[in-house]
């Protein structure tokens, strides 16, 4: 329905108001009656208006109707009415029937909006509460009359449990609502007045309250009615069944009826006494039927939470993606072996599973892709491992296996290779087939040891890594030396992370030598830590802790403002010529970093250093990892006037395209080519060729390590422009520069480089 039916509903309910006031101007009781019965089945063409609306809507109206026509039947039918009163009341009692039936059966029917079944027993409770009630109070004194007729006393005894059941259950799922349009407050009025002509026209029935009371009835009727049909044409009655999968019932609310339907008529069977046998037969019959649903609802209600807390057990004992036992269970069954399981034959082992570069599926294939290879390598590990052992998912793709009974170290490896061997078949995902490899760590409890659950854990965690190390897709087996490097790497991360706050870092610099004139043109800045203890950590040993950490970023822009500043001040002071460069090593986790192009503009700036006197030195692991990257970092690097040199080249991938793809301006050959160059024709070929393919791109070349006068003859013969070495100085403090500057020019050209002089070897 749409907004435009708006004004009928208003209209419609306005009606009501006006013909719920003409009844109680009438003076005739049968007048109001008919007016009643007229209200009743003005409903038929609200129905047919509103016949669009969502099923659940029209089976909450269809309920609501169903036990109004109940009502007024029973009520046509009561005391010494006329005959013609007892056939109205046969076809509003019909009429209710059929809207009960039907609105019963679209709920059925649209079971995803059905309240849950214990429901159905507490309505249960609500009506043979409510019979028990109205036959002490109202049905039975009424059967009693011998002017009343049998088809108004039946109708009468019907209408209280039904209507009060199904008014139960329709207005917990109308009710039960965050939300609540003015059609769900429309039917809640319409309830109300029919509720409250229900207990007056029994009132009025039993003598309770006189003629002037009851005459209120009739407008109570009119208004339920015309109410329920200003729900049905108003627009927002189809939302009653709109979150339909998402009824929220109030337990309090609901407990505090079924209660009461109880407590009513245990009070009211206590207050009142049987006034025959078959008073007596009908009150005992009921109050058994009572106990039985509620010991029937009781024990439901039981199971109900006893499979409620065995979910919620499975549920946090079990990975919810493969069903597979959880980090907790885990460990409890290794805290029970630890305690049981001990014999001369018996080594429990646990074999850590980390699947091989996972997060490139993520990545590429999606989440769906992942989750479905998750679940295979769960199925997998379960067929390949022993049926004594468990198999569980820690976290993302981590998995561990626990054999309980295996018997010796070779056979853990057997199982850790049956393990591995569950991966070279390709899994069929519904994206196509992938194939996965894993790394497996291998770690046993011995009897002499003293480990927890959360320590063997964690050993199987480390031979996993170091399987990762090894080159994966294979078996490591804990000992105690990977325990030790593992604790001495935390320890060197923990104390790199305040190396800088503590001022432990510092910078020496290596001079490079100009080959044709020997002067000192450029300098190259080397890391050193020394810690507060006077411990001496090797750059090879937390440089790549530095890069894996990220500590490496703000370690590498300290660096290079001091590498920079250091300059600054040697030219300022006249160490070095003011052309002299400054060499600084970029890693690729900074070159990853889109903000290093900033980083280095800033301190360029900061320093007062000339670009043009900036070398930045990658290596070419950078550009084969990430080319795209590397690229677009180097040529914003190179648009600030800052030079870049690939160092270490010939150790790697090195090929021609790299020098043609990137924005290089020098090379650096690597110390394993220079130590064999005076003494290894094949290095002194290898060395020739990569000078002459530098000059030829008009690349600068520089030679790293060199460490004898004959090494640097041969280079120098070669073409090779500039060197760097322990022969021309170690690298050494900024305070110590000067000095050494001093003896370079002091000493001049190294003996053999003069013109004329042929080095030997050649």
């Amino acid at each position: 329905m749409n907004r435009a039916a708006a004004p009928l509903s208003t209209w419609y309910l306005i009606a009501g108001g006006v013909v719920a006031t003409a009844s109680v101007a009438v003076p005739s009781d049968r007048a109001r009656d008919l007016i009643v019965v007229v209200a009743a089945l003005q409903l038929a063409p609200a129905l047919w208006l509103a016949r669009r609306s969502h099923p659940l809507s029209m089976a909450v109206l269809a309920c609501f109707a169903g036990a109004g026509g109940f009502g007024a039947a029973a009520r046509l039918a009561s005391g010494d009415s006329p005959p013609w009163h007892s056939l109205s009341a046969v076809v509003l009692a019909l009429c209710g029937a059929a809207c009960l039936v039907a609105g019963l059966a679209l709920l059925i029917r649209d079971g995803t909006a059905m309240p849950p079944k214990h429901l159905y027993g507490d309505a249960a409770i609500v009506a043979l509460g409510t019979w028990i009630a109205a036959w002490a109070l109202f049905i039975q004194p009424v059967s009693e009359d011998h002017n009343a007729r049998a088809i108004g006393v039946f109708l009468y005894g019907l209408y209280q449990p039904t209507a009060s059941m199904v008014l139960f259950l329709t207005a917990l799922m109308v009710l039960g609502r965050k939300q609540r349009p003015p059609s769900v407050w429309l039917l809640v009025m319409a309830l109300t007045c029919n509720m409250a002509a229900d207990v007056l026209t029994s009132m009025s029935d039993v003598g309770h309250i006189g003629d002037t009371a009851a005459r209120a009835v009739a407008p109570l009727c009119v208004l339920a009615f015309f109410g329920l049909g200003a729900a049905a044409l108003h627009p927002t009655f189809a939302e009653i069944s709109r979150p339909h999968r998402q009824h929220r019932i109030d337990s309090m609310g609901r407990l505090v009826v079924i209660v009461a339907a109880l407590v009513a008529p245990v009070v009211v069977l206590a207050a009142t006494a049987p006034n025959d046998p078959t008073d007596r037969v009908v009150r005992s019959l009921s109050a058994l039927g009572l106990a039985a649903v509620v010991t029937l609802r009781v024990v439901g209600a039981v199971r109900a939470n006893s499979r409620a807390q065995a979910e919620l057990i499975h549920g946090a004992q079990t990975d919810p993606l493969t069903g597979l036992p959880n980090r907790g269970v885990l460990l409890a069954r290794i805290n029970e072996l630890l305690r049981t399981s001990w014999g001369p034959e018996t080594h429990p082992t646990l074999f850590f599973v980390d699947l091989d570069r996972f997060k490139n599926i993520n990545d590429s294939l999606g989440h769906t892709a992942g989750d479905e290879v998750l679940v295979t390598v769960a199925r997998r590990l379960q067929g390949a491992a022993p049926d004594a052992a468990t198999v569980a998912r820690l976290s993302g793709d981590e998995y561990v296996v626990l054999d309980p009974a295996c018997q010796s170290q070779g056979a853990a490896l057997a199982l850790a290779e049956r393990l591995l061997a569950a991966f070279r078949e390709p899994m069929v995902l519904s994206q196509g087939d992938v194939f996965v490899t894993a790394s497996i760590g291998v770690a046993t409890i011995h009897a002499t040891s003293s480990t927890s659950p959360e320590d063997l854990v964690r050993h199987a965690d480390t031979a996993m890594y170091r399987a990762k190390d090894a080159g994966r897709n294979c078996v490591a087996v804990y000992d105690e030396s990977m325990h030790e490097r593992v604790a001495h790497r935390l320890a060197v991360e923990t104390a790199l992370y305040r190396a800088l706050d503590r001022r432990e870092l510092r910078l020496f610099h290596q001079p490079i030598l100009d080959l044709q004139s020997g002067d000192v043109v450029g300098f190259e800045a080397l890391m050193r830590w020394q810690q507060s203890d006077g411990t001496i950590v090797s750059p090879a040993e937390f440089i790549p802790i530095a890069e894996d950490t990220g500590t490496i970023v703000p370690i590498g822009s300290w660096a290079l403002l001091e590498a920079l500043s250091q300059l600054r001040r040697w030219i300022d002071d006249g160490v070095c010529s003011p052309s002299a460069t400054m060499s600084v090593n970029v890693s690729p986790r900074q070159l990853s970093d889109s903000n290093f192009p900033a980083i280095v503009s800033e301190a360029l700036t900061r320093s007062g250093v000339s670009p043009q006197l900036l070398w930045l030195e990658v290596t070419e692991s950078v550009m084969i990892a990430e080319p795209d990257l590397a690229l677009s970092t180097l040529r914003r690097l190179r648009s600030l006037g800052v030079r870049v040199a690939l160092d270490d080249f010939g150790t790697g991938y090195s090929s021609l395209s790299l020098l043609q793809k990137f924005p290089l301006q020098r090379i650096k050959i690597d110390r394993a080519f220079v130590q064999g160059v005076a003494d290894n024709p094949n290095d002194r070929s290898l060395v020739r060729t990569i000078v002459a393919m530098g000059r030829s791109l008009g690349l600068d070349m520089v030679a790293e390590g060199v460490e004898s006068v004959h090494q640097l003859q041969v280079l120098s013969d070669l073409g090779c422009s500039k060197a760097q070495g322990f022969l021309i100085s170690h690298p050494v403090p900024a305070d110590a520069m000067r000095s050494t500057v001093a003896a370079l020019e002091r000493l001049g050209q190294f003996p053999g480089l003069r013109t004329g002089v042929v080095a030997p070897g050649r």
